[in-house]
């Protein structure tokens, strides 16, 4: 989830931004002119049953072929052929492949004319931020609609981090926390729901709180060192999985601490609390709960966000260097898109460059990327 916050088998060559020129292999100077004819018959004899002969993908999860930049193609043939693309049907043609069937094959889909983008008029466009809003509203009751609670002991959600949140609700589905009665709402939750509900949180200001009827802040400050090695300075983490402790409410953060010596199953933890006493325990509750904190992410801005960086290279000005192969992405089928992506991040398709890119991407994030690009039409 953190930002900015991308295969099984897949069909076909698609989706990345190289570290080098990747031109044809086995050729040297000027390539022969490619034979359309050719390429259309080698489509008609090996490609159609899953791209079709227009270049269309044929089913969700295939991706489109026309239009596509020709040497991105090659290059993606050559990918598949060296093995650093994974998919046994593909890796196998490309082997048999020659260097006329590449050059032919390659410029025949390259020739053809753009598949338009799906149609966004069902709403197909998906925006986490949005659907997070939505879900939140269940929550208000106890955490208010924008995460900032008024009730004692229960936690703040406002300004969190996000891939700490969604472990926290696993770790409540899973019985590992104490349960409450809001918590069987959460067993609804699907994987981009979770994700979703964790982006909106995150995004919002926490409020800042008076001091606490208990316990010293300024007792507590010299206590909470120790801390700062993973929740950051004064509380306020930088690490989208570790959670920040600022501006939380005091009394949730003294039954947390305790829970650390019992039922939550942190060792790292268990070994920090074990030796606090009941009084340093208030003091680190009331020093972190008046540190003032701030949203751990812009939920509001990030597809736009992310899509500007994305444009850098997939963009009508790639054209214009024939150093880059990178594909055309806008108009593309959605699966492919999503399937691509995630096998960017798990490490599943090689690109230095995208598996940098995507690596911190949660399936929430690459959703709403690949609704957004599938339904861009190529400018």
């Amino acid at each position: 989830m953190k930002r900015v916050l991308l295969c099984v088998a897949l069909s076909a060559a698609l989706l990345g931004c190289p570290d080098q020129d990747q031109s044809s292999p086995g050729t040297s100077g000027a390539a022969p002119a490619a034979d359309l004819a050719a390429g259309k018959a080698f489509a008609e004899r090996e490609c159609k049953g899953c791209h079709g002969v227009d270049g269309r993908g044929t089913a969700p999860g295939i991706p489109h072929l026309a239009a596509q930049r020709e040497r991105y193609l090659i290059a993606s043939i050559a990918a598949y052929k060296q093995g650093q693309r994974f998919h046994a049907a593909l890796k196998a043609l490309a082997g048999r492949m020659t260097d006329a069937d590449t050059r032919n094959v390659t410029a025949y889909y390259a020739s053809l004319p753009r598949v338009p983008a799906a149609s966004d008029t069902a709403g197909q466009r998906f925006s986490p931020y949005d659907a997070g809003k939505k879900l939140a509203a269940a929550c208000a009751t106890c955490h208010s609609a924008d995460g900032n609670s008024k009730i004692s002991g229960t936690p703040n959600l406002a300004g969190q981090q996000p891939r700490y949140l969604v472990a926290a609700i696993q770790e409540y589905l899973h019985a590992e926390r104490k349960q409450s009665p809001m918590h069987p709402m959460l067993r609804s939750l699907g994987k981009l729901e979770t994700e979703s509900l964790a982006l909106y949180f995150a995004s919002q200001t926490p409020a800042e709180r008076p001091t606490p009827s208990f316990g010293n802040p300024a007792a507590g400050e010299p206590l909470s060192a120790v801390c700062g090695g993973c929740h950051g300075a004064n509380g306020v983490s930088t690490d989208s999985a570790t959670p920040s402790l600022a501006s939380q409410d005091p009394t949730y953060l003294v039954e947390a601490i305790k829970a650390y010596r019992t039922t939550r199953k942190r060792e790292d933890m268990r070994t920090y609390v074990t030796g606090l006493s009941e009084k340093d325990i208030e003091n680190i509750a009331a020093f972190y709960s008046v540190q003032k904190s701030r949203p751990a992410e812009k939920g509001q801005t990030i597809v736009g966000d992310l899509t500007a960086k994305c444009n850098r290279c997939h963009s009508p000005e790639a054209d214009k260097n024939p150093a880059l192969a990178v594909p055309r992405i806008r108009g593309q089928d959605k699966d492919y898109l999503i399937m691509a992506l995630r096998a960017y991040r798990d490490d599943r398709r090689e690109s230095s460059m995208m598996h940098r890119m995507s690596l911190p991407y949660s399936d929430s994030i690459i959703e709403s990327l690949s609704s957004f690009y599938a339904t861009e039409a190529e400018k």
